[in-house]
C-alpha cells in the first residue's frame, strides 16, 4: 500500500484514495465533501463511463426514440435541434436508462440479447475508466495543481476484476497509486438498500455469468417467456442476490487496502474527520 502506517498517511504531501463498496453507502458523499472542502480532485468513474465511453451510445438511444416522433424527426434531420445527455456526478439517470432492464417491451423492457450487449459495453467502459485513473492523477496535479485525489468508483468495480489474483492488472495499477478503502455495510444497511431498491428499481451492471444464471433461473421459476418478463420484477428479484454475490468480492478487494464501516463514514463531517478515520483504519490493519 502507498501508506503503510498512520504516520505515512498523516505526514504525506499528497493524499490519494480510492473508495469502493455498495452503491448508497457514502462513496459519492465523501468524494463530494473532499472536493468541496478538502482540495481533492474528484474522479467519478460512473461520470467517466457515461461521458467518455458510453456518451455516444446514450445520445444515439435518445435520438432513436426522438426519430419516432415526426416533429422531432424533422428537426433532427435538418440539424435544428441537438440531443445530448446531461450526466452529472449526482445524476447518472441517462446511463442507467441506457443500460435498461430485460423483459416485456410494453413495460419498457429490452430483448435479453440487446440488454446483454449493453451490459458488455458497460463492462468495457468501466475497465477503461478504471485504468484511466492513473492518467487523471497526473492530470489533476500537472494541469490543475491538485495534490490530493479521490477516485469515486462504481458499485460494480468488483465485477470487472479478480481480487483473488495477486497479479490482477487493474488492482495492481490502482493499489500502486492509491489507498484502496472499502466502505463496508452491515446487514441492516443491506436490508435498507434492498428496501430502497424495491421502491425504485434501477438498472445496474452484472457479471455476465451471474446475469445469465439469474435470467435462466428466474424464467424457470416463473415459467415466463423472455418477452413476458416484468422488467422491474426481474431486477427486484435479482438485486439482493447481486449484493450477496458482490460481498465476498468486496471483502477480497479489501485485502489490497483498508476497511471502514458505513457507520464510520456517516459520522465524517469534514476533511479532518476523514483524515482521522483513515489513520485509525491503517492502525487497525497494522
Amino acid at each position: 500500500m502507498i501508506y503503510e502506517t498512520p504516520h505515512d498517511w498523516i505526514r504525506s504531501r499528497s493524499r490519494r484514495v480510492l473508495l469502493f463498496g455498495m452503491s448508497g453507502l457514502g462513496k459519492t458523499y465523501l468524494s463530494s465533501m473532499l472536493r468541496e472542502r478538502g482540495a481533492f480532485f474528484h474522479y467519478s468513474v460512473d461520470y467517466r463511463i457515461g461521458t467518455r465511453y458510453m456518451g455516444e451510445f446514450i445520445a444515439d438511444n435518445f435520438k432513436r426514440e426522438a426519430m419516432k416522433v415526426p416533429l422531432l424527426r424533422e428537426l433532427l434531420m435538418s440539424d435544428s435541434i441537438h440531443v445530448a445527455s446531461n450526466i452529472t456526478f449526482h445524476n447518472l439517470a441517462p446511463l442507467s436508462t441506457y443500460l435498461g432492464k430485460p423483459g416485456d417491451p410494453s413495460r419498457g423492457g429490452l430483448p435479453f440479447g440487446e440488454y446483454a450487449d449493453r451490459q458488455a459495453q458497460h463492462r468495457d467502459a468501466e475497465m477503461r475508466a478504471m485504468t484511466d485513473t492513473v492518467r487523471f492523477i497526473e492530470r489533476a496535479e500537472t494541469l490543475y495543481g491538485y495534490e490530493n485525489f479521490v477516485c469515486d468508483t462504481s458499485g460494480s468495480i468488483c465485477e470487472i476484476l479478480d481480487p483473488e489474483d495477486p497479479d490482477d492488472p487493474i488492482l495492481s495499477i490502482l493499489s500502486n497509486h492509491l489507498l484502496m478503502i472499502w466502505i463496508e455495510g452491515s446487514e441492516a444497511h443491506t436490508a435498507e438498500l434492498v428496501r430502497r431498491f424495491d421502491r425504485a428499481p434501477k438498472p445496474m451492471y452484472y457479471q455476465p455469468e451471474f446475469l445469465s444464471d439469474a435470467w435462466e433461473t428466474y424464467r424457470a421459476e416463473t415459467g415466463l417467456e423472455e418477452d413476458a418478463v416484468d422488467p422491474d420484477a426481474f431486477v427486484r428479484w435479482t438485486y439482493a442476490r447481486a449484493l450477496a454475490h458482490r460481498q465476498p468480492r468486496y471483502a477480497a478487494m479489501a485485502r489490497w487496502g483498508i476497511t471502514v464501516s458505513a457507520e464510520e463514514v456517516a459520522a465524517v463531517r469534514d476533511p479532518e474527520d476523514f483524515e482521522a478515520l483513515v489513520a485509525e483504519a491503517l492502525a487497525r490493519r497494522g
